[in-house]
């Protein structure tokens, strides 16, 4: 089980979880606007007083509960994404200085943009098994029928929409990462696709 191969893939997930809560500090910290599911985590944290990494664990732990009606099954990757992404991104919160000047925040929100983007490949490359919210998106398409680009949006819209009323931070940057994510990925995911390369390996 412990081949090199899955070793290689672990150590990817790994790194991916990291460097995604990494990526959610650097945009917090930037100040104009978070991606939805942060600007939720960030709600609840200011309006409970707990921490954004430990609200971001109980959300991901939330979102995976409501695997159970939709028959999902988690996988590795599903279970270490919702204990490590809110570590992470506390450690970067608590590493990494608020910005001020918008040409710093600008630079701040792309930096971490970008690294959220080489995350999402890195984790989901290493083909462990997809996010929580990923799950629940796929699950909610399979069991209703709609589009997946409709389930992700009013997902994504009813998040966005109880943090920013909790008060998380709405800005240019939410619609940036709204625009921007998908291509970005789009250019990650085939770099990191274990499989991929397993496929081309074995060619």
């Amino acid at each position: 089980m412990f081949t090199p191969a899955f070793l290689t893939r672990l150590l990817q997930l790994l790194l991916g979880l990291f460097l995604f809560g990494i990526a959610s500090s650097l945009m917090i910290r930037a100040g104009i606007g978070i991606a939805p599911w942060d600007v939720l985590s960030q709600g609840i944290s200011l309006r409970s007083g707990w921490s954004f990494g430990l609200i971001t664990n109980l959300v991901g732990v939330a979102v995976l509960l409501m695997w159970l009606p939709l028959r999902q099954k988690p996988g590795l990757g599903t279970v270490l994404n919702v204990l490590l992404i809110g570590p992470s991104a506390q450690l970067g919160l608590w590493m990494l200085p608020s910005v001020s000047g918008l040409l710093w925040q600008v630079l701040v929100f792309i930096t971490g943009l970008l690294l959220l983007a080489i995350a999402t490949g890195l984790y989901i490359g290493a083909n462990f098994g997809p996010g929580p919210r990923d799950g629940l998106m796929t699950g909610l398409h399979a069991r209703t029928g709609w589009a997946i680009w409709k389930v992700r949006t009013l997902i994504e819209a009813t998040a966005l929409a109880i943090g920013w009323w909790l008060g998380g931070n709405v800005g240019i940057g939410t619609l940036a990462f709204a625009v921007l994510i998908g291509p970005l990925c789009g250019i990650t995911l085939p770099l990191f696709d274990r499989r991929a390369v397993a496929i081309a390996t074995a060619r």
